[in-house]
């Protein structure tokens, strides 16, 4: 218990819960939208898979070059992990933008036009049900 307790003291140390609370979770959540386990997704990254549960609980902060290799593996542009993570701020943050459902699905590069239309269809019926 002891051992536990000052590694918990020692990752505080690293972290700063203001900037990267949410890092973790979201790599948890893109994993599993991938439908990887955590031991494919730390191969796919060449990290180890009990530094990556680390991460994704929140234990440690990632390094730059662990969270490129964690967004090259899952698809996910590494900058948006960075910032996430508190390592990097976009130049339009604190600046809001609207943005409509429509124009968030038709700019995500990741789905195909069909998924794309898919999305939009749905989304169309659920606000004319309102």
């Amino acid at each position: 218990m002891a051992t536990k307790q000052s590694a918990d003291a020692n990752n505080q140390d690293n972290t700063d819960d203001t900037e990267s609370p949410s890092v973790g979770p979201f790599i948890r959540a893109q994993r599993e939208l991938a439908n990887l386990s955590l031991r494919q997704l730390s191969s796919m990254a060449d990290i180890s898979n009990a530094y990556l549960s680390q991460i994704e609980r929140g234990l440690h902060q990632p390094s730059i070059r662990v969270l490129k290799n964690v967004g090259e593996a899952l698809g996910v542009d590494p900058e948006t992990l960075m910032t996430r993570a508190g390592l990097f701020r976009r130049a339009t943050e604190g600046v809001k933008t609207v943005v409509s459902v429509e124009e968030a699905v038709e700019a995500d590069p990741h789905l195909t036009n069909e998924e794309k239309q898919a999305l939009i269809t749905v989304y169309r019926s659920y606000m004319a049900a309102k």
